[in-house]
């Protein structure tokens, strides 16, 4: 199944004890970071690795890293991203659930590496049992020495606390989280300036997914040329997918990156192919936020070539005939689901998870809503496709954060691709209310 960077040691015995995570090297990395290298030295090989952020942007880490202003007296911060809430999404819990130790080793080197003293994990509210797990292990760790003052006798000193977060989706986006650690609404701020800048109480600050912070362990000890041998042009390294949906073995799979899509859907090894030997319909490659694909789009690109896990092959031709890799959120659709209904789910959720703050977010995922509630409910018109199309657009790029994105991709992704089922809905609404019906047309199956 290729090489596996943070799920090696899973599942051959509890990794939730400190004890079993050192038997396995743990640790390992954080005695090298502190004791044989410098901050400028490890910074140099996660941007050698070119590790990219795991959490849906893809941008490179170690570049992050370095925009972070200068020690100007002011104290720097290190925020892991743990408030995972994009539907479809559910692999930064799988990691915390199963080896948080690989987490919190991770936060010590990256926080060794920026200069970080204090060190947060915002973990998503409504997962208290892997609140309970960190807790735990962050204590083990203090007990080792591994983290308070002086760690390993190196001089460093690092505290690591657990924030749980209030279960709002918008607290994803970096700078609401940042808000809402220091205790106010989480509401996305405008940049500039950026966090790297003036971030968590207005010092320099980087916020970083778990799966990123969690692979520069293996990148220390192993080096940041090798890790950058993994995968595939600037796709490196290994990715976690949440794989969902009518697939025939569901669950958190580590890939090398530029593995086919093709065998990642249908190889036994991952997601075993459709299930109950239905066609492939659609599919949605990173979380909800990604524009949906049709069959003939998934496996192959427009011209023709075998798509990838990657960030390039997956957004090749751009949203017109592509996607985004994002936060690896894997959702499959097969021939008995109904886009319709499905574009509408994902509307309702970030017509509720909008923060309110911008007047296009706020008014327009509400009209999506409504429209969309219309159209699969019987009582749509045809001018409403162009309406929400319309409605899209103007909230793209219209935002503060990258929430209005989010919201309008999928809708637009979805007409672009499945107009005709848009259509079906409206001018034969007696039978497109009927319970379980579905539009069905051959070619757009595979």
């Amino acid at each position: 199944m290729g090489i596996k960077i943070l799920t090696e040691h899973i599942g051959k015995e509890d990794l939730k004890p400190i004890d079993a995570y050192m038997k396995y090297g743990g640790y390992t990395a954080v005695k090298k970071a502190l004791t044989s290298m410098s901050p400028d030295a490890i910074v140099e090989e996660v941007k050698k690795s070119g590790l990219r952020g795991r959490g849906g942007a893809g941008f490179p880490t170690g570049m992050k890293w370095s925009f972070l202003a200068k020690p100007e007296g002011k104290p720097r911060y290190l925020v892991c991203n743990a408030d995972e809430s994009e539907p479809g999404t559910f692999k930064d819990r799988y990691l915390m659930m199963h080896s948080p130790h690989t987490l919190i080793e991770g936060m010590i080197v990256s926080s060794f590496a920026l200069g970080a003293n204090t060190s947060y994990i915002y973990v998503r509210g409504e997962m208290m049992f892997v609140i309970r797990i960190l807790e735990k292990a962050i204590a083990e760790a203090y007990a080792k020495g591994l983290l308070g003052k002086n760690i390993l006798g190196s001089g460093y000193n690092l505290d690591l606390y657990v924030h749980p977060g209030g279960g709002a989706y918008i607290c994803g986006e970096e700078t609401a989280l940042l808000e809402s650690l220091e205790g106010k609404r989480g509401n996305p701020r405008n940049k500039p300036p950026f966090p790297a800048v003036s971030g968590l109480y207005a010092c320099p600050t980087v916020v970083n997914n778990v799966e990123s912070i969690a692979a520069t362990s293996w990148i220390i000890n192993n080096g940041g040329d090798e890790y950058a041998k993994i995968g595939i042009g600037k796709s490196t390294g290994t990715k976690l997918i949440s794989a969902c949906g009518n697939i025939n073995n569901p669950g958190v799979y580590e890939i090398e990156l530029g593995l086919s899509v093709e065998e990642f859907l249908y190889s036994d090894q991952y997601c075993g192919g459709i299930a109950n030997g239905k066609k492939l319909k659609a599919l949605v490659a990173g979380g909800s936020s990604v524009p949906i694909l049709p069959a003939h789009l998934i496996t192959k690109t427009a011209n023709g070539e075998s798509r990838l896990m990657s960030y390039e092959s997956l957004s090749d031709g751009g949203f017109a005939t592509g996607t985004m890799l994002g936060s690896g959120g894997f959702i499959v659709f097969d021939e008995d689901q109904c886009i319709v209904r499905n574009t509408w789910n994902f509307t309702r959720f970030y017509h509720h998870e909008s923060c309110g703050q911008c007047s296009p977010c706020r008014e327009g995922t509400g009209w999506m809503e409504k429209v969309l509630h219309r159209i699969e409910h019987g009582h749509g018109h045809m001018h409403d496709i162009d309406l929400l199309v319309d409605v899209a657009k103007k909230i793209e790029g219209n935002t503060i954060c990258p929430l209005g994105d989010a919201a309008a991709w999928p809708v637009g992704s979805a007409i672009r691709h499945f107009r005709d089922e848009f259509e079906w809905h409206i001018k034969n609404p007696s039978e497109a209310t009927r319970k379980g019906a579905v539009y069905r047309k051959e070619a757009v199956f595979a």
